[in-house]
Parts: C-alpha cells; sequence; structure tokens
C-alpha cells in the first residue's frame, strides 16, 4: 500500500468556475470525534491506503472537517430540482463540502464529498449539519448497495460526536436533540439532473454549453465531445442508464424515497440516501418516506418517475439543440419504456432461474408477484427461498418450516397453478441440472438486505454508544448473498419482529 500521504488533484479554477461551486467558509468542526469508522475496502481499493492510515490523527480530523488538506478549497455545488413534480428552485449542497477530486494509482478519479460538515452558501436556514441517526443509515446502505452490485456513491468513514443537533424528526413540532455524525462519500462524480436545470432555468446557457462539455469529457468515454449531437448523445446514454438502475431497484426491492430531480445522478448512480426502504412484503405501493403523504414515490411508481425527471433533464436541454436533435432527444426518451421493461424481464427471469426466452416469462413472473401480492410474502426471502427449494419439494408442494415467505404463499389458492407453470419453464431450461439452477439463484438473490428494522436497531444501539450491530451490519451487507451465522442469530432472514412493524422514517436528516 502507499504511505499516508493524501494527494487531491483540483481541477483548475476557471473549471471550477465553471461547475458553479461557492467556496464555503472553513468548516466548524466537530465539538468532539468520540467514534470513527473507516471502511476498508473504500479505503483500500479507492483511496489505496493502508487501514492503519484511518487510525491517524490527521486523518481522522480530515474526515471530520476540522482540518483541510493543504491545497484543498472546500466547494459547495449550486443546482436547482423538481421536488415532488414541482419546481423548487435554487437548491444546492446544504451541508456537503466536496474537498477535492482524488486520483488513485489506476488512474481512476474520485470526488471526495464530506457531509453533515457544516453550513454552505447553500445552506438557506439549515445548520448544515447530519444527525447520527441518517448518517448511520446512508453509510450501511451505500455499502450494502454496492454489495449488491447496484451502482452508488461509496461512503468512506462515519465520524460521530456530541454536538448538539436538533431536529424535528417527523416535522410535528417535537424537536429533540441528536447526536451529530459527518460522513466521507466517494462518487465519481456528484452532478446531478438538477444541476442541469438551473443553468436552463436561468437562462445560463454558454455555462450549460460548457459544463456538459466537462462533463461529457470526464465521464462519458462513449460520447464524442467534438460531435455536433453530442448533448443527443448523451441523454440517450442518460435514459439508458436511469432505466437500467431503476429496473436493478426493483430486483431488489429498493424504493430510494425521495426521486427528486435534485436527487438523481447524471451518472445514474444511486445519490442522496435519505427516507429509503427495502420493501418487505410485497407491495406495488410501498412508501417509505412518511413525509410523502401522496404516495408520489411509492416503489411501483420509481419506473414512471424516471420518465418525469429524464423530461424534465430533456427540458433542459432544450434550448441548446436545434429543431432536429430535439425531436431525436424526444424519440429517445419514447424509448425509455422498452429499456427499463427489458432491463427488468432479464433481472427478475434471474432471480426466477429461467435460461433462454419463452413467451410465457412475462405472465410467469407477473403471476408470482399477484400471488406475493395477495398473500403479503415477503419480497426478499420469497425469492431467496425459492432459489434454496428443491424442485421435488415444490412438485409435492411440500414447504419445509424455515421456508417461511414460500409458506406464506403457499397459503393462496392458486398456488399450485404457480408452481405446475414454474416447474414446466423449468423444464426448458436446456442442460441444467437442480442444483446448477439453485446455485445460479443464490448468486442474485440476496438473503439479506438493509431493512428498516436493522437499520433501527443499530442505531438505537449507536445513540447509545453501542456500535456493535453498526459493526455486524457492516460485515453481514458486504456479503449478502451468503448465509452467515452471526445474521441468522440476529433474526436477518426472519419475519420482521413485532416491535418494529410500524417504524416510521421521513425526510428529517
Amino acid at each position: 500500500m502507499v504511505s499516508a500521504e493524501i494527494v487531491l488533484y483540483f481541477k483548475k479554477s476557471h473549471e471550477i468556475k465553471v461547475q458553479r461551486f461557492s467556496p464555503c467558509d472553513i468548516l466548524r468542526p466537530l465539538l468532539l470525534a468520540v467514534t470513527f469508522y473507516p471502511v476498508q475496502e473504500v479505503l483500500e481499493d479507492i483511496l489505496d491506503l493502508d487501514l492503519s492510515v484511518s487510525e491517524t490523527d490527521d486523518f481522522i480530523q480530515l474526515v471530520s472537517g476540522e482540518k483541510i488538506v493543504s491545497g484543498s478549497i472546500p466547494l459547495a455545488h449550486r443546482y436547482g430540482g423538481h421536488q415532488f413534480g414541482i419546481w423548487a428552485g435554487q437548491l444546492g449542497d446544504g451541508r456537503a463540502h466536496l474537498l477535492g477530486t482524488y486520483m488513485n494509482r489506476q488512474g481512476e478519479k474520485w470526488e471526495l464529498q464530506l457531509k453533515g460538515s457544516g453550513k454552505t452558501p447553500y445552506s438557506r436556514n439549515g445548520d448544515g449539519r447530519a444527525v447520527l441517526r441518517s448518517s448511520v443509515r446512508e453509510f450501511l446502505c451505500s455499502e450494502a448497495m454496492h454489495s449488491l452490485r447496484i451502482p452508488t456513491s461509496r461512503v468512506a468513514s462515519l465520524v460521530v460526536s456530541d454536538d448538539e443537533v436538533w431536529r424535528d424528526q417527523f416535522y410535528n413540532g417535537n424537536i429533540v436533540k441528536e447526536r451529530g455524525a459527518v460522513v466521507l462519500r466517494v462518487a465519481k462524480s456528484w452532478f446531478r439532473l438538477g444541476s442541469l436545470e438551473i443553468l436552463a432555468h436561468y437562462g445560463e446557457l454558454d455555462l450549460l454549453r460548457t459544463l456538459l462539455d466537462f462533463i461529457i469529457r470526464e465521464h462519458f468515454p462513449s460520447v464524442e465531445v467534438a460531435e455536433p449531437n453530442r448533448y443527443v448523445d448523451f441523454f440517450s446514454v442518460v435514459v439508458s442508464e436511469t432505466a437500467q438502475l431503476i429496473a436493478l431497484w426493483m430486483s431488489v426491492g429498493f424504493a430510494h424515497g425521495v426521486c427528486n430531480t435534485d436527487n438523481f445522478s447524471l451518472l445514474s448512480i444511486t445519490i442522496d440516501y435519505g427516507p429509503f426502504g427495502f420493501m418487505e412484503a410485497y407491495n406495488p405501493d410501498f412508501v417509505p418516506n412518511t413525509s410523502d403523504d401522496e404516495g408520489r414515490y411509492k416503489i411501483g411508481n420509481q419506473a414512471n418517475i424516471g420518465i418525469f425527471n429524464l423530461n424534465k433533464l430533456l427540458q433542459a436541454l432544450n434550448p441548446i439543440l436545434d429543431p432536429r436533435q430535439r425531436q431525436l432527444a424526444a424519440q429517445i426518451l419514447e424509448g425509455y419504456p422498452v429499456l427499463y421493461y427489458t432491463r427488468f424481464r432479464e433481472l427478475f427471469k434471474a432471480k426466477l432461474g429461467l435460461l433462454g426466452e419463452t413467451k410465457g416469462d412475462d405472465d410467469l413472473i407477473a403471476f408470482l408477484l399477484h400471488l406475493m401480492e395477495k398473500t403479503a410474502a415477503d419480497f426478499t426471502m420469497t425469492f431467496r427461498q425459492l432459489s434454496e427449494i428443491t424442485q421435488s419439494q415444490l412438485q409435492e408442494l411440500n414447504i419445509p418450516q424455515q421456508f417461511w415467505a414460500l409458506n406464506m404463499i403457499s397459503k393462496h389458492k392458486l398456488f399450485p397453478a404457480w408452481v405446475s407453470q414454474y416447474l414446466l419453464r423449468l423444464k426448458s431450461n436446456m442442460n441444467d441440472s437442480d442444483s446448477e439452477r439453485r446455485k445460479r439463484m443464490t448468486t442474485v438473490n440476496p438473503r439479506y438486505v438493509l431493512r428498516n428494522w436493522m437499520a433501527e436497531s443499530a442505531v438505537r444501539k449507536a445513540e447509545r454508544n453501542d456500535f456493535s450491530e453498526v459493526h455486524l451490519l457492516q460485515h453481514v451487507l458486504r456479503h449478502p448473498f451468503q448465509k452467515h451465522s452471526a445474521a441468522e442469530k440476529a433474526g436477518y432472514s426472519s419475519p420482521t419482529p413485532s416491535w418494529a412493524k410500524d417504524l416510521k422514517v421521513s425526510c428529517s436528516s
């Protein structure tokens, strides 16, 4: 491993100006950094650092916002966005500081950002802080999503303090003191759809072109920056990869919770973890965010929200496109549903262990989801248990007791009909044994996801200075497809405990 020295490669000053970042005041440090958690994989594989580096005072002061690396000028990013379908005007990083662009030994560039590190020019009336509750959730979920092979920002560290942060968690007038925390996040880029919307909205078209050219040059290698149709080509990539990302979310039952345009990455990675949730009982109307009164961002509507957000991106691009290019871009957006459903079908066929193509595959998937909805069967464990049960057990409708999710579905009168169709379809898998099917399915159907009750349990303990469950979840979620004895003992693959039936999560963080 390389030495402890951290080298930040910053963009040239005129490029920083172009990106509409605003210089921030010196970060107000945490009053007392009482707990520090590094993520070994991120430190070693992305930042080329020995884990021992994370134990140094200089590093802890850096990731807590108390010190700044020589030459670093913390910046906050200006953007706008449509929030819950309505244009919200200028927003920007209200509590996030970009420290710089980090280049590792592989020549990869990663943008390092502190979240919860103090006020920025875009804090509005906020304090620029983040609380332990939301920081632990982001810390765990971003790494869990990475292990589920879903594009995401990453977390390198979590610093917890005894700073007093006051929050009205459920916006009901009950303001309480919570513990503060700072997360060091990394991503190839933090640009989002709102980064372009804000420039188009205020008619800053020259800046919009310059920023787009920069983004294309830095992050879209398949698009030729000298090509006259480059903005259309850029839009095509964003449309395709957004459809892919949302299909991946759906394949693991993940609901982002706040799919505003300012929370959608231009690079189609999962960012801005807030009131997210992994669906437990299968329900297309699942809403993880209690602040979403109308259910706009329910899990079953995420694909449609993708179209809405991409349409807002197209509106931002239209002023710099000629009539022919606008027509091409509109046609590209019209192709979004096919892109989404094609990927959705591929993912769910893999979840069922289906090989090749047959006419009834869509019906087979829809039939199962219907039974799951009617019986409120657990999404994650239904597919996982289908990965573990043998064909002979299914044939005989002999569902072992430990397959509790399948037992729920088996109570539906149409379950035998679905099993018959499923087993008949499996026979068309050429040269495929039952053991091979099960082995293949267990590589795509996780046994563990970050359920809200698991995160809540870890947060409650952390608030009492007991970080044992944070450690356990960090380890288990790094290998979500493998059975883990400690996870089984903790009930991570069991039905939701009764105490957690009515848990709520809000936008408050």
